[in-house]
């Protein structure tokens, strides 16, 4: 009898605690928010059970290991190149009175209804900040900008407020939150990458196989959600100066988004477009120099992660993005929507393969030392234990 009661008691021991996952971003559709959950659900895993609420984006979804994903039917609308889950509050609020603790990523529908279903049955409920939400609106649309900052800043400050904790990627992210007069506690975990998965290539012009193009051609590569913020035209457009110089160059768009701007792109020679990839390690190996022309941007993984594969940035002085990367010494920075300048860096790294080399094991050496995602991950399950709440 004493045994059985003894097992019982280590079973109940056991027993996991019920994480919930609410986000407005996940797979089939690939951008920060989905990679840094496809890396921070394998960690959790073994300590939670975990519940990710999730839109359900058109495309084929495998799934994720470690969780179940319940997904959440869409509007039959489309913004910018956003679409956006209904408010299916009912059904959140059975799952979130379950949950041990929320960990929010958004304040799209999901994120929102989330948010106030963890406040009514008084569960503690953590939200990582991704974007600064008033600047990727207000970026990613080209009418009634200045009401649509205004609306997504309220909706921000409401929210945000509720949360028992905000993580921020940077201390610049944070102090913009608090600017606005969101008053949750917050604390600031640096994102990183998985050096072990994202590594450089050994063969260059093997890599390059993939794109099924002439030896020794030069490829310029973006990669990641193909929206209005990212300003993409100031990228093409310094790849049309190059082009005119250069024959063998040629540009790598690694994603997708916005139609109208695939279209543009698509239709273009001597740019390659692969869409939205699962695994982007293989081509990211094959460009020679990774351009982030973005507008608005916390951290941008996706450059982390081009730095962790070797290859050179050349990006806009951005977010957190202006502290990892200083110029010349490990990439290169240039002005915002300033075409000239760009096409200008390019050009020296297409020139110079020794400073090319030599700024990509820089990248790297930076992500390694500095931005491990096992550091990250850690800081993040310390985190979310925290505000978990432990047994009686």
């Amino acid at each position: 009898m004493l045994k059985a009661v003894a097992l019982l008691v280590k079973v109940i021991k056991m027993k996991k605690k019920h994480l919930v996952i609410t986000t407005d971003c996940f797979m089939p559709r690939w951008d920060g928010v989905t990679r840094f959950l496809s890396e921070i659900i394998p960690k959790l895993k073994d300590e939670y059970k975990i519940t990710v609420l999730a839109p359900k984006f058109p495309g084929k979804f495998k799934g994720i290991t470690g969780a179940v994903v319940i997904r959440l039917p869409l509007y039959n609308m489309e913004v910018a190149d956003i679409y956006f889950s209904k408010f299916e509050y009912s059904k959140i609020k059975k799952i979130i009175e379950k949950a041990d603790v929320v960990f929010n990523q958004c304040i799209g529908p999901i994120g929102m209804c989330g948010i106030l279903a963890a406040k009514k049955y008084n569960k503690p409920v953590i939200s990582y900040i991704h974007s600064i939400d008033w600047e990727l609106t207000t970026k990613s649309i080209d009418r009634f900008k200045h009401a649509i900052n205004i609306g997504t800043k309220t909706l921000a400050k409401y929210f945000y407020s509720k949360c028992d904790l905000l993580i921020c990627p940077s201390l610049e992210t944070l102090e913009k939150l608090t600017k606005v007069g969101i008053k949750a506690s917050k604390e600031v975990v640096a994102l990183g990458t998985d050096t072990e998965i994202f590594v450089p290539t050994k063969n260059k012009e093997k890599a390059k196989d993939l794109l099924a193009v002439e030896k020794g051609t030069f490829v310029i590569g973006f990669c990641g959600r193909i929206g209005r913020e990212k300003n993409l035209i100031t990228l093409y457009r310094a790849f049309r100066r190059l082009e005119r110089k250069y024959d063998n160059v040629k540009l790598l768009i690694v994603g997708k988004g916005i139609k109208d701007l695939e279209e543009e792109f698509s239709s273009s020679r001597n740019i390659i477009m692969v869409g939205s990839q699962d695994n982007v390690v293989p081509y990211l190996q094959t460009m020679d120099v990774f351009v982030l022309s973005s507008l608005t941007e916390t951290t941008s993984l996706a450059t982390m992660e081009a730095m962790a594969c070797g290859i050179p940035p050349v990006v806009t002085p951005v977010g957190y993005v202006k502290e990892y990367i200083k110029e010349r010494e490990n990439g290169m920075l240039f002005p915002f929507k300033n075409p000239t300048v760009l096409a200008m860096k390019i050009e020296i790294l297409y020139k110079d393969k020794e400073l090319r080399e030599y700024l990509g094991r820089k990248a790297r050496e930076t992500i390694v030392k500095n931005y491990n995602w096992k550091k990250t991950a850690k800081e993040i399950i310390k985190i979310v234990e925290k505000y978990t709440p432990k047994e009686d």
